[in-house]
C-alpha cells in the first residue's frame, strides 16, 4: 500500500495553486472542475509520480474551526522535505513569503514555518546527515 495523495485545506484554490506553484515550487498535475470547486492536485517539482497535494477547499463546516485553532496555536498542518533549508527560507523570504518561524535546530532537524496565505502554517525541515 502506497498514499497516493494528501489534503491540504485551502481557503482560495485560485490563491492556493498560485502560492504552491510559484512561491514553493510544486507542479500542478490535476486541475479538473468538480462542481463550483477543482479537484487540484500538485506533485514535487520534476517527479509527476510523486504523491500528490490535494488543495482541499475548505468548504466543510468543521475545517475552519480545525484550521484556526491550529494557526492559532502556531501548529503546522503539512510538513515538506529540504535539501538546503537555509538557501530555501532565504529564497521565498525573496518571494515575499512571511515566516512564523526561522530555521531552528530541533535535535536531528532544522525546521521553519511558513504562512501558506490560505489558511495554513506551513513547516519546511531538513534533516541532519
Amino acid at each position: 500500500m502506497k498514499i497516493y495523495v494528501t489534503s491540504v485545506f485551502v481557503d482560495d484554490q485560485q490563491k492556493a495553486v498560485e502560492f504552491y506553484t510559484e512561491k514553493l515550487g510544486f507542479e500542478k498535475k490535476h486541475d479538473i472542475p468538480v462542481g463550483e470547486y477543482r479537484w487540484l492536485t500538485l506533485t514535487e517539482p520534476g517527479n509527476p509520480d510523486s504523491v500528490e497535494l490535494l488543495l482541499e477547499p475548505s468548504a466543510h463546516p468543521a475545517t475552519k474551526p480545525f484550521k484556526d485553532a491550529l494557526f492559532e496555536d502556531g501548529i503546522p498542518f503539512k510538513s515538506f522535505k529540504v535539501a538546503d533549508i537555509q538557501n530555501e527560507y532565504e529564497r521565498l523570504l525573496s518571494l515575499g513569503v512571511e515566516f512564523t518561524q526561522p530555521p531552528t535546530e530541533m535535535g536531528p532537524v532544522i525546521s521553519a514555518v511558513l504562512d501558506d496565505t490560505c489558511g495554513n502554517l506551513i513547516q519546511i525541515v531538513q534533516f541532519e546527515e
